[in-house]
Order: C-alpha cells, then sequence, then structure tokens
C-alpha cells in the first residue's frame, strides 16, 4: 500500500512553494517571486548550476500557474496532476461530494436491529456544476426483509450556495429538498424540506455548522415535524482521532451519543461508542484493520437493553456488509464479562502469534518489492535534491550565520524519511540506500529573519525544495535538532503535521 493514500493528497506544489493548501493568491504570488530569485538561471554562471536553476525554476513556474488559476487550482486539489494532464473540467465550487456521502450513511443506518445488511452507493460528477448520488441497502432479520434506494441531485447555485433534491423509496419513501450557503468562512446554514410517501408528514430542519477550529466544528440543529427535537452537536478530526457527541432533546424523547475513534496506526484503529435516551442504552468497543486499498474489517461488542452483541462489518469502496451475532436477550453481568473476555483474549493470542507474524513477514517481502522498484527513482530523486540543496546553500549559511550572531534560531540537525527503520539498518545517512535524507540545509533556508520557521499542515514534506521521498511507501516522519538563544531542543513530527519552532515544549 503506498502511504501516499494514507495522507491529503494532491499538495506537493503546496510544499514547494512553501505556502498552506489554504493560502491566498497574495502569499502565493509572495512565495512565487522568493523561490523564482532564488532560481532565476541568469543569476548563475557555471553550466552545471544553471541547469539545475533552469529544471527547478520551470518547477516553481508551473506550480504558480496552477496555483494562481483558480479553476486549475481546484482541479488540482481534488484530482492532482493527472486531472490537469487529462483535461478535466469543474465548476465553481466541488464540496458536496462528501456531504452527499454523509447523507447517504445517515440514510443508510435507518435500522439497528437488522440482523445482516449490504449497501452500495456510487457518486458521479455529471457536468461542470452538477452531482448525482445513487445508493441502497439490503437488511435481512430472520424469514423478513426490505432494502432502500436512495437518490440525490445536487446543483451548484453559486460559489457560496448549493441546493440538493433527494428521493428515497423502500424502507423510508421520501422526497425533499435541502439548500446549503456558506454564510462565512466559519459558518455555514443549511435548510431542508421533505415529505413522507408513507402518511404525508412533512419535516422542517435548520442546520447551523460553525468551524471551531482546523479540525473541530460544532452544530446546532432544528427539526420541525412528527419527530420534532433540537440537537447540539460536536466533532473533533485529526490524522490520530475522531470524536463527536450529541445532545438531542424532542417533545417526548431525550438521547446523548458519543463516539472516540483512535487510529494506532496507518492500517487499525479503536471505536468506542456510547448511547444513552429515552428508547437507547448502547455501549459498544472494537477496533478494525485496512486491509488494502478498499477494504476494511471490523470487530464490534455491543451491550445494550436489546441484548449482547458481536457484530463483525466489511467495508469494500462504496459497500457495507454487517453481520451482528446475537450472544444473549439478558443483561447478565458474569456472562456479559465473559462474552466479551474470552473472545478478545482469543483474539490477542492469535494476533501475537499468528496474525501479527504473518502480517510482518508479508509486509517485510512488500517492502523488499517496492525497493526493488523505486530504487532508480530514489536515486534520481536524491541527486535532484542534492543539487537543490546546493544552490540553497549561500544564501541558508548567510541566514544561519545570521541567526548565530543574535542567538536566533539555527537547525543543527534534521533527517526525513523513514526513522524507525534508520534504527535498525546500519547504513549512514549519506548512503544511497539510507531510509531518510538530510535536511539540515533546506531547513535553515526557510527560517525567517525573525528567527521562526513552519512547515503547514496537510503537506507532504517530501515537496519541499530541497528535500526528497527516501523511501517511497513508507512511513516517513521529520527529526529536528535546533538551538536557540542558549537551550537546545529537539522535535519528531509526522509527515503531514504541522511544524511550528521555537517551541519551549522540545526543550531537551
Amino acid at each position: 500500500m503506498k502511504e501516499e493514500e494514507e495522507g491529503p493528497p494532491n499538495r506537493e506544489l503546496y510544499a514547494l512553494l512553501h505556502i498552506s493548501p489554504e493560502a491566498s493568491d497574495e502569499e502565493i504570488r509572495k512565495a512565487y517571486r522568493q523561490w523564482a530569485q532564488v532560481y532565476h538561471p541568469d543569476k548563475y554562471q557555471a553550466p552545471h548550476m544553471k541547469d539545475t536553476a533552469t529544471e527547478n525554476f520551470q518547477r516553481i513556474c508551473q506550480a504558480y500557474e496552477i496555483l494562481s488559476d483558480e479553476n486549475k487550482r481546484k482541479i488540482y486539489d481534488i484530482y492532482g496532476m493527472e486531472g490537469l494532464t487529462s483535461g478535466l473540467e469543474l465548476g465553481t465550487k466541488l464540496n458536496k461530494a462528501e456531504e452527499l456521502k454523509e447523507e447517504l450513511e445517515r440514510l443508510r443506518k435507518l435500522k439497528e436491529k437488522r440482523r445482516m445488511a449490504m449497501t452500495s452507493s456510487v457518486q458521479s460528477q455529471i457536468s461542470k456544476h452538477n452531482t448525482l448520488s445513487i445508493g441502497g441497502n439490503l437488511a435481512v432479520n430472520g424469514n423478513s426483509g426490505g432494502g432502500a434506494a436512495t437518490i440525490v441531485f445536487g446543483h451548484q447555485l453559486s460559489s457560496v450556495s448549493s441546493i440538493e433534491f433527494i428521493g428515497s423509496a423502500g424502507l423510508r419513501s421520501l422526497i425533499g429538498v435541502q439548500t446549503s450557503r456558506n454564510i462565512s468562512s466559519h459558518l455555514t446554514a443549511t435548510m431542508g424540506l421533505s415529505m413522507s410517501l408513507r402518511d404525508g408528514s412533512l419535516n422542517l430542519s435548520n442546520t447551523w455548522v460553525r468551524q471551531l477550529s482546523e479540525t473541530a466544528s460544532g452544530n446546532i440543529q432544528l427539526a420541525l415535524g412528527p419527530d420534532s427535537a433540537v440537537s447540539v452537536g460536536w466533532r473533533k478530526k485529526n490524522q490520530k482521532l475522531s470524536a463527536a457527541g450529541e445532545l438531542k432533546c424532542g417533545i417526548d424523547s431525550f438521547a446523548a451519543s458519543a463516539h472516540y475513534n483512535h487510529r494506532f496506526s496507518s492500517k487499525s484503529h479503536g471505536r468506542i461508542v456510547g448511547k444513552i435516551g429515552s428508547n437507547a442504552l448502547e455501549v459498544e468497543v472494537g477496533g478494525g484493520r485496512k486491509l488494502s486499498n478498499f477494504s476494511t474489517v471490523r470487530m464490534l461488542y455491543s451491550i445494550g437493553i436489546q441484548g449482547i452483541f458481536w457484530k463483525f462489518e466489511l467495508h469494500r469502496g462504496g459497500q457495507k456488509l454487517i453481520i451482528p451475532i446475537l450472544l444473549s436477550r439478558h443483561l447478565d453481568p458474569v456472562f456479559a464479562a465473559g462474552a466479551f473476555i474470552i473472545p478478545t483474549s482469543v483474539y490477542f493470542v492469535l494476533k501475537k502469534f499468528i496474525l501479527k507474524p504473518y502480517y510482518l513477514k508479508r509486509e517485510k517481502q512488500k517492502a523488499l518489492e517496492n525497493k526493488e522498484k523505486t530504487s532508480a527513482q530514489v536515486l534520481e530523486a536524491r541527486a535532484a535534491a542534492d543539487k537543490a540543496q546546493k544552490l540553497l546553500q549561500n544564501v541558508a549559511n548567510r541566514k544561519t550565520n545570521k541567526q548565530l550572531e543574535i542567538g536566533g534560531l539555527v537547525i543543527t540537525k534534521a533527517l526525513y524519511g523513514n526513522l524507525k527503520a534508520l534504527k535498525k539498518r546500519d547504513e549512514p545517512v549519506e548512503s544511497n540506500d539510507s531510509p531518510v535524507i538530510d535536511v539540515k540545509l533546506p531547513l535553515n533556508f526557510l527560517v525567517s529573519d525573525s528567527g521562526q520557521l513552519q512547515l503547514h499542515e496537510g503537506v507532504k514534506k517530501s515537496g519541499i525544495m530541497g528535500f526528497c521521498d527516501p523511501c517511497p511507501g513508507e512511513p516517513k516522519q521529520l527529526y529536528v535538532e535546533y538551538t536557540y538563544g542558549d537551550g537546545r531542543y529537539e522535535v519528531t513530527v509526522d509527515d503531514y503535521d504541522k511544524l511550528v519552532i521555537p517551541q519551549e515544549e522540545h526543550r531537551i
């Protein structure tokens, strides 16, 4: 599995110009002018230096050409360079695909008591301003069952507003319309109206979502209809965890729910869910593992007023298979504890002595095969990074000397790559087989005159000028040692994480 697919895609051009993916047009122009001055070919006389400068200057010009064009930038953000080279076109805004997917997920969870269920969905951009999403599910409970089909048509009215038409038949037949508008960069309002095809009842909803931070948001929803209610929710999501909570008050009902997902690695995660209210009392604990780019398996233990269950879920693409196994209808504490501890213990024994050795052996074999395939690519990338660093050397040395004079920020050591693998190998950092690359010089070049360094969140660091990917397909980190004033500091961050130095918490 390629590591690139584990993080935010299509950010290499932002790393190249050393800007945030949310950078304004003025920030893009400023970054372009700065890098163009460094790599303009006319500054260099030696033929080999001039050739390297020309190559990097062309990369900078290409990045500026794409990111300064609003339409090209949006295509790049979604589809990457492949989208630009294939001639894809895009409307003024395309952020509704995730919203449509969330709506379909909500509709797919209509029946919590089903014994077995299968769901499938597909989304398509049918024109510059229109999207179409079609989904369906099938539920089986003993000798009875049912299904549902959902279709959502979305139209982009402007750069800040959109409208969706929703139709569903089967377990919950309805038709509806929903419109959304971005009131500001941090606030979105959504209003929806739907009618049930079974009893003709109307439902009106109004939702306000506020972005509280880069990773957290809050929402308030008012629903009027047969199930009128007011709900308040909160959600937080980053690369390591996702958490959400909701409090809902109706005319004659009350409910509260919360869930927490923790990502232990790029392939495994744990999950805790709790629900309490007028008609629900349930706790769910479990975890899952990513089998491939498209498949995830999850095992969950559930205990509540409906009984004690083990649930097995298989997610593949847009499809989901759920197989609940009812262990008992009665909430016997001893039985509940045994039903959880015994299978869990068996699983951990199998994982430690059978599954983990097997996966480690398979991953090692994949790593060797990947290394053979990418060896030529890595050698070429290392050579290009070395040439780029040589062009930065004079400016970086001047900045370092200036920072030394004023007791400012000086990077004394910086390594980028698979740091865990480096500890297990004997190769020096300078070796072409090393899983890391020395990036002290380009980081000193990026230190500002005020003595600060910032690397933006969500941007793959191998795209930074003077960096390269020394181990394609493997997890990467950046390790930095630096001095500031009379103190020594060190910090390690993951590939897509934000880095701001100096920080007192980094002090050794």
